[in-house]
Protein backbone atom coordinates (compact mmCIF):
# COMPACT_ATOMS: atom_id res chain seq x y z
CA UNK A 1 0.00 0.00 0.00
CA UNK A 2 2.74 2.13 0.58
CA UNK A 3 4.34 1.93 -2.79
CA UNK A 4 0.50 3.23 -4.09
CA UNK A 5 -0.61 6.09 -1.47
CA UNK A 6 1.16 8.60 -3.97
CA UNK A 7 -0.45 7.84 -6.67
CA UNK A 8 -3.53 7.15 -4.99
CA UNK A 9 -3.64 10.79 -3.52
CA UNK A 10 -2.82 12.33 -6.73
CA UNK A 11 -5.68 9.90 -8.43
CA UNK A 12 -8.39 11.78 -6.02
CA UNK A 13 -7.52 15.09 -7.78
CA UNK A 14 -9.01 13.29 -10.93
CA UNK A 15 -12.23 12.76 -8.93
CA UNK A 16 -11.88 16.55 -7.18
CA UNK A 17 -11.88 18.05 -10.71
CA UNK A 18 -14.72 15.71 -11.87
CA UNK A 19 -16.69 16.95 -8.63
CA UNK A 20 -16.31 20.73 -9.29
CA UNK A 21 -18.52 20.47 -11.67
CA UNK A 22 -21.27 19.31 -9.48
CA UNK A 23 -20.96 22.63 -7.07
CA UNK A 24 -21.62 25.49 -7.42
CA UNK A 25 -18.96 28.08 -8.63
CA UNK A 26 -17.14 30.36 -6.16
CA UNK A 27 -19.73 29.10 -3.17
CA UNK A 28 -18.14 27.73 -0.01
CA UNK A 29 -18.22 23.91 -1.73
CA UNK A 30 -16.32 24.76 -4.56
CA UNK A 31 -13.88 26.72 -2.63
CA UNK A 32 -13.52 23.35 -0.27
CA UNK A 33 -13.45 21.22 -3.23
CA UNK A 34 -10.91 23.11 -5.27
CA UNK A 35 -8.67 23.14 -1.79
CA UNK A 36 -9.11 19.38 -1.64
CA UNK A 37 -7.92 19.36 -4.97
CA UNK A 38 -4.76 21.99 -4.34
CA UNK A 39 -3.69 20.07 -1.15
CA UNK A 40 -3.62 16.45 -3.19
CA UNK A 41 -1.21 18.16 -5.81
CA UNK A 42 1.11 19.52 -2.72
CA UNK A 43 0.74 16.64 -0.75
CA UNK A 44 1.31 13.77 -3.95
CA UNK A 45 4.75 14.82 -4.84
CA UNK A 46 6.06 15.21 -1.24
CA UNK A 47 4.43 11.79 -0.12
CA UNK A 48 6.12 9.99 -3.31
CA UNK A 49 9.75 11.64 -2.71
CA UNK A 50 9.69 11.55 1.44
CA UNK A 51 9.02 7.44 0.62
CA UNK A 52 11.09 7.15 -2.32
CA UNK A 53 8.26 5.79 -4.39
CA UNK A 54 8.75 8.19 -7.69
CA UNK A 55 8.07 6.30 -10.93
CA UNK A 56 7.56 7.46 -14.01
CA UNK A 57 3.81 6.40 -14.08
CA UNK A 58 3.18 8.82 -10.97
CA UNK A 59 4.78 11.97 -12.22
CA UNK A 60 2.73 11.31 -15.43
CA UNK A 61 -0.37 11.18 -13.40
CA UNK A 62 0.07 14.01 -11.82
CA UNK A 63 0.02 15.29 -15.27
CA UNK A 64 -2.77 14.58 -15.99
CA UNK A 65 -4.68 15.19 -12.98
CA UNK A 66 -3.24 18.66 -12.95
CA UNK A 67 -4.66 18.55 -16.17
CA UNK A 68 -8.33 17.23 -15.57
CA UNK A 69 -8.15 19.54 -12.62
CA UNK A 70 -7.73 23.11 -14.18
CA UNK A 71 -10.09 22.03 -17.32
CA UNK A 72 -12.48 21.53 -14.88
CA UNK A 73 -11.97 24.41 -13.03
CA UNK A 74 -11.93 26.41 -16.71
CA UNK A 75 -14.74 24.88 -17.56
CA UNK A 76 -16.87 25.83 -14.47
CA UNK A 77 -15.72 29.28 -13.93
CA UNK A 78 -16.35 29.68 -17.46
CA UNK A 79 -19.38 31.85 -17.70
CA UNK A 80 -18.07 33.96 -14.69
CA UNK A 81 -14.51 34.23 -16.92
CA UNK A 82 -16.83 35.54 -20.11
CA UNK A 83 -18.36 38.53 -17.47
CA UNK A 84 -15.09 39.67 -16.43
CA UNK A 85 -11.86 38.52 -18.32
CA UNK A 86 -10.66 41.16 -21.32
CA UNK A 87 -11.21 40.33 -24.48
CA UNK A 88 -7.70 39.64 -25.32
CA UNK A 89 -6.85 38.04 -22.83
CA UNK A 90 -8.81 35.30 -24.59
CA UNK A 91 -6.54 35.64 -27.27
CA UNK A 92 -3.64 35.07 -25.48
CA UNK A 93 -5.54 32.33 -23.64
CA UNK A 94 -5.89 30.23 -26.91
CA UNK A 95 -2.29 30.99 -28.26
CA UNK A 96 -0.99 29.15 -24.96
CA UNK A 97 -3.52 26.24 -24.98
CA UNK A 98 -2.22 26.05 -28.87
CA UNK A 99 1.20 25.94 -27.62
CA UNK A 100 0.59 23.54 -25.13
CA UNK A 101 -1.31 21.76 -27.29
CA UNK A 102 1.37 21.74 -29.80
CA UNK A 103 3.79 20.71 -27.28
CA UNK A 104 2.01 17.53 -26.40
CA UNK A 105 1.45 16.46 -29.82
CA UNK A 106 5.67 16.55 -30.31
CA UNK A 107 6.06 14.39 -27.64
CA UNK A 108 3.23 12.38 -28.83
CA UNK A 109 4.78 11.53 -32.62
CA UNK A 110 8.45 11.90 -31.61
CA UNK A 111 8.68 9.99 -28.28
CA UNK A 112 5.32 7.94 -28.59
CA UNK A 113 4.11 9.59 -24.91
CA UNK A 114 2.61 12.20 -23.29
CA UNK A 115 5.41 14.59 -21.80
CA UNK A 116 4.81 17.61 -19.76
CA UNK A 117 8.02 18.87 -18.20
CA UNK A 118 8.04 19.90 -14.41
CA UNK A 119 10.07 23.47 -15.04
CA UNK A 120 9.93 26.38 -12.27
CA UNK A 121 7.56 28.44 -14.83
CA UNK A 122 5.47 25.46 -15.25
CA UNK A 123 5.14 25.56 -11.62
CA UNK A 124 4.42 28.98 -11.16
CA UNK A 125 1.99 28.77 -13.98
CA UNK A 126 0.32 26.34 -11.41
CA UNK A 127 -0.08 27.97 -8.63
CA UNK A 128 -0.58 31.43 -10.55
CA UNK A 129 -4.30 28.78 -11.71
CA UNK A 130 -4.86 27.34 -8.39
CA UNK A 131 -5.13 31.40 -7.01
CA UNK A 132 -6.92 32.29 -10.37
CA UNK A 133 -10.51 31.75 -8.08
CA UNK A 134 -9.13 33.82 -5.51
CA UNK A 135 -8.69 36.60 -7.32
CA UNK A 136 -11.90 36.13 -9.17
CA UNK A 137 -13.94 37.36 -6.42
CA UNK A 138 -11.67 40.39 -6.24
CA UNK A 139 -12.49 43.78 -8.36
CA UNK A 140 -12.39 42.88 -12.05
CA UNK A 141 -10.15 45.11 -12.61
CA UNK A 142 -7.67 43.43 -9.97
CA UNK A 143 -8.55 39.63 -11.69
CA UNK A 144 -7.68 41.47 -14.97
CA UNK A 145 -4.15 42.32 -14.10
CA UNK A 146 -3.19 39.26 -11.99
CA UNK A 147 -4.97 37.13 -15.24
CA UNK A 148 -2.27 39.20 -17.55
CA UNK A 149 0.44 38.47 -15.54
CA UNK A 150 -0.45 34.61 -15.05
CA UNK A 151 -0.95 34.65 -18.90
CA UNK A 152 2.77 36.30 -19.19
CA UNK A 153 4.51 33.34 -17.62
CA UNK A 154 1.87 30.99 -18.98
CA UNK A 155 2.79 31.70 -22.31
CA UNK A 156 6.74 31.95 -21.57
CA UNK A 157 6.22 28.35 -19.81
CA UNK A 158 4.45 27.20 -23.03
CA UNK A 159 7.20 28.81 -25.06
CA UNK A 160 9.97 27.40 -23.39
CA UNK A 161 8.83 23.96 -23.21
CA UNK A 162 8.08 23.89 -26.87
CA UNK A 163 11.77 25.17 -27.56
CA UNK A 164 12.65 22.31 -25.56
CA UNK A 165 10.76 19.49 -27.11
CA UNK A 166 11.61 20.93 -30.90
CA UNK A 167 15.30 20.61 -29.40
CA UNK A 168 15.72 17.68 -27.70
CA UNK A 169 17.03 14.41 -29.92
CA UNK A 170 15.33 12.03 -27.49
CA UNK A 171 13.33 11.85 -24.65
CA UNK A 172 14.72 11.87 -21.04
Amino acid sequence: MKKNIANFITSIRIFGAIALFFVEPLSKWFFAVFLFCGLSDAVDGFVARKFQITSEFGSKLDSVADLSFYSAMMIVLLNDLRNVLWGWLWIVLFAILLIRLTVYLISAFRFGKFSSLHTILNKATGVGMFLLPVFLICKPIVFNIYSAILCAIAIVAAVQELLFYLKIKEEK
